[in-house]
Parts: C-alpha cells; structure tokens; sequence
C-alpha cells in the first residue's frame, strides 16, 4: 500500500495495551548478550529496529532463541564480550542499533563492518568514535568522515576517560556507558557540553543496574563505571510499554475530546517520554497517572503553549500536530537533533504541517507552529521513510477532512499494526473536539 486515506476522526476513546518499547527492547536484548546466565525477555517490541538487533546477535554468534513476533525471546549470555570473528553486519537505519553496537564491538576481539541504508551513512556518529579511541579503540570510516559505514578492529579497551560531546545524540553516552564493564581498567564518560535526550541516558544507566553493573553520576555530566564489574542475568526482563507511541493515542483524546487509557507506562516509567502527558496538561487536557497506565481526557479546545522538549524529542513530534488544533501558537523549544534523525525532523515537520494549512518558523532549536484557522486541504502528508512522521501526521484527520499518509509501511520501524490500533479507539458518532 503506497499510500491510506484516513478519514475523519470525531473522537478517539477507548484503552490501548503498548507494544514494548523499542529503546529498552534493544538495550535489554544487548545486555542480556553481554551477560552471565540465560535471561527471558517478555513484552519485547516486534518491529523492524528489534529484528536488525537480533538479526545481528544471532550472526556474531549469539544463542537467541524465539520468533520476535511473539513478544518473548530466551538469550543466552557470553559472560563477556561477544564471540569473535570477522562479520559484516547490515544496521538498516537503527540507531539504537548502530550506535551501541559499535561500542560494544570495539570492546572485543575480531574485524567487524557495520553498514546500513542510505540514511543512515549520513547520520553522524564521529564523536562516539572519538570517545572509543580515547578508551583504546580502533575505527576506520569506509566512507565519509564521521558517518557509517565504519570498520571495527576489536582488541579491547584499556579503559580511562572518554570526553565528548553530548549535543547531537545521547546513544553515544549509551554506547560508552554499555561498553564499560568490558574494559580492562575503570571508564569515566565526560560529557564536556550539553547532555540532549538525558532520559535516555538515565534508562540505561537504570538497566545496567538491572544488568549488576554500577554508574556513579560524580556531577552532571560525569559518569563512573568502576573495574572489575560484569553483567549477571537478572533472569527475567520485562520490556515497559513505549511511551513514544503512547503520545499519538493520548493526544488524540486531547484533541477530540475522547478519554484514551494508555497501559503499560506511567509514573514508574524509565522513559522520558512518559512525561508527555504533562505538556497536553499545560495545553489544557485532564490527566489521570498512575505507576503503570496514563489516561487523558479532551477538556475543550487546546491552548498554545511554549515548551521544552529537549528530554523528549520523539513526542515533540506529536505535539506539533496537536498544535495544529491550539487556539494559539505554540513555540517547541530542545529539538535541534531532530534534523540527525531518521530524516531531517526538522524541514519535514515545517514541510508538512504547512501542507495542512499552518505558518511554521524554524530556529536552531525550536520549531513555532501557527495553527490555521481550520485542519483542511485534503493533505497528502510524505514521511520520508520516517515512521514517527506517518504516526504524528495521522493525528491531522482529528481534523474535518481527510487526510492522506504517504508510505504508510514505514511505521514497522516500531509499531507495525499502528493504523489498526488507531481505527480500533475511532468512535464514529463523536463530535469533532
């Protein structure tokens, strides 16, 4: 299917069960790889991301046993680093498994080539180099300077201090961090700027925990990994719901005035995003939390609100398009590294919100959209094989007319049934919010 027409949607109400959240999916499935002992991974996100993961565990030898597609997969540990050898391992366009993969692998033995799609040769991935040679590795470019794809010459880390830069992307604070515990001597990570997306350095340092390993946070942007530590299997890990797609569903009930439950993330979440919920809030939306679930209610016309979203750039998607719907602009402030994501986040969102009929202004860091004064023009909304675009531009039919997602496909990447959940919370007998 090229394209799908979603028709207009008068309410969205009902409760959604959350697919596991790629982030952890592919933390877990990589440390549950390095450990000691067999661990059970349960709710696990079956997706194009998590299947590259274990496509690519599975090549260099690891033992994982299971189909993705039912959620649960058994991984047995190398109590160390993984097997060696000479491999050349496809990536796609997952930088969750690109990034830590590459940290994970200078920190063994063996010759190793990783590659992936055309978009993702040109996504920068210099400073986690840069911070690897500085622990001992050993990376050569195959290509462009500071983009995959890269050859690996594993020989292990003698450990010390990595300084880099935190600007453009947290994965390779995570990629460091995971590496760690293989190396010979103590690792300190020193991010010498701004950390972005510090949430998701905190999940991992949270699985790690899990994992058996300790990270001292010494000061904001210091982090210690002590010698002698290895990953031990917990035995069973769960993945939490994904809170980045519990922010199409909750946003919808925002907009429409529905009631939409979301299960299996919320205030005990280890996700940044599960702070979504706060910024429909501040636009005027009831939210009921609790440890495990989020629910939101519509409660009238959104306002036009400014925010930082520098913690949650994956959502910040999703509220631009609710913004459409605000009685007033809204200003999302913290989204430069939208532009080194799946595509270029930031010329997309303007591209294509003004498509609907809104005024956008781009800045380095921020994105001000101007709603029109009705969602209208029957869109034909391109996602630039981004599946968070197609899944954020799917809130656009809240409005009175139809809406058109171009490559709808592209949202296997994390949420293949995505559509059908949609269609699933439709009330057709609603009143437009």
């Amino acid at each position: 299917m090229d394209k799908l027409e979603l028709q207009p949607i008068a309410r969205l109400s009902g409760t959604v069960d959350l697919p596991g959240s790629k982030s952890l999916s592919n933390r877990i499935l990589l440390l549950s790889a390095l450990c000691e002992g067999k661990t059970q991974i349960e709710n696990l996100l079956d997706s194009e991301d998590t299947r590259v993961m274990v496509a690519a565990l599975r090549q260099l030898g690891v033992a994982v046993a299971g189909d993705p597609a039912s959620g649960s997969l058994t991984v047995q540990g190398c109590a160390g680093p993984l097997p060696g050898g000479s491999h050349r391992l496809h990536l796609g366009n997952a930088g969750t498994a690109m990034r830590p993969l590459t940290g994970v692998l200078a920190g063994g033995i063996g010759e190793y080539v990783l590659e992936g799609v055309p978009r993702m040769h040109e996504r920068p991935i210099g400073d986690l180099v840069e911070g690897l040679a500085q622990l001992g590795a050993r990376i050569a470019y195959l290509g462009r300077q500071g983009y995959p794809p890269l050859r690996i010459t594993g020989a292990g880390l003698r450990g010390g201090e990595a300084a880099i830069s935190g600007r453009t992307s947290s994965q390779f604070i995570t990629a460091l961090l995971m590496v760690a515990p293989l190396a010979k001597g103590p690792v300190t990570v020193r991010v010498v700027d701004r950390l972005t997306s510090q949430p998701y350095v905190r999940m991992t340092i949270g699985l790690m925990e899990r994992f058996g390993v300790t990270v001292a946070q010494a000061d904001s942007g210091r982090y210690e990994v002590a010698a002698g530590q290895s990953y031990r299997s917990p035995g069973r890990a769960h993945v939490e719901g994904d809170a980045s797609s519990a922010s199409y569903f909750l946003a919808g009930a925002a907009i429409t005035g529905g009631t939409v439950r979301v299960r299996g993330c919320g205030t005990d979440s280890l996700q940044g995003d599960a702070r979504f919920a706060e910024f429909l809030e501040a636009m005027g939306a009831r939210v009921h939390w609790e440890p495990e679930a989020i629910e939101v209610s519509g409660n009238g016309p959104l306002r036009g609100i400014e925010a930082d979203l520098e913690d949650l750039p994956d959502a910040a998607m999703t509220l631009a398009v609710a913004a459409l719907f605000a009685d007033g602009p809204t200003t999302l402030r913290g989204i430069a590294n939208w532009r080194v994501k799946e595509t270029d986040r930031m010329a997309a969102m303007s591209t294509e919100l003004e498509k609907l009929g809104a005024r956008t202004e781009v800045g380095e860091d921020h994105l001000t959209v101007h709603p029109p004064r009705q969602v209208g023009g029957k869109a034909s909304i391109r996602t630039y094989d981004d599946h968070r675009m197609a899944m954020a531009f799917s809130l656009a039919a809240c409005g009175p007319v139809p809406v058109v997602i171009e490559d709808p496909q592209c949202v296997a990447k994390t949420f293949p049934n995505y559509f059908d959940v949609l269609a699933s919370l439709v009330e057709a007998d609603g009143a437009h919010g």
